[in-house]
């Protein structure tokens, strides 16, 4: 198999994985563990088996970075624990090159998606006024979450954001399968 091919295979995992996630998300408001843990071995398994003990390190290193990331988000109030293993496993299994778009395409999307679900609820006005709460609260306050604009009050307006990353992964295959 070529380099092209294992991009292919890679990527194309980690957007079943992704679309997986999306949809345990879209259901339950859940990414379970049951999918992220096994998830982020067959990311380390599959580069070790199709490229060698350097490739399963790199993939490490992507589920580090992508998970990584998301964690700063999280531990800002504005997504779920989930979201993070379910980045990180996407990101292991489609490899370090890919970690980039993945997350260019994800925070695309995801933007999106946000500002489609705040229009089709009549919100988009206050959601807009609520990053600017969040801003000014992020820069005073560093990474600690809003006591009322976070993922865990269940009165603010959530997005799965499953489904973002999922589509983040799809434009990654995309991108993969048209070179």
């Amino acid at each position: 198999m070529t380099g092209l091919n294992h991009a292919i295979v890679c990527v194309g995992a980690s957007l079943v994985c992704a679309s997986i996630g999306a949809v345990c998300d879209i259901r339950t408001r859940k990414i379970p563990n049951r999918l992220t843990g096994p998830s982020i071995l067959v990311g380390l398994l599959l580069h070790l088996i199709l490229d060698g003990w350097c490739a399963m390190s790199m993939s490490a290193l992507a589920g580090v970075v992508g998970g990584g990331i998301f964690l700063v988000f999280y531990f800002a109030g504005g997504m779920g624990a989930g979201d993070v293993k379910l980045m990180a496993a996407v990101t292991s299994i489609a490899g370090l090159s890919h970690v980039a778009e993945i997350l260019i395409g994800t925070a695309l999307a995801g933007g999106l998606l946000a500002a489609g679900l705040a229009l089709s609820r009549g919100q988009l006005k206050s959601a807009f006024i609520n990053i600017g709460i969040l801003a000014s609260h992020h820069f005073t306050r560093g990474l600690t979450p809003h006591s009322q604009l976070n993922a865990s009050n269940p009165k603010t307006l959530r997005l799965p954001y499953g489904i973002a990353i999922a589509a983040g992964a799809a434009m990654s295959f995309c991108s993969v399968a048209l070179r």
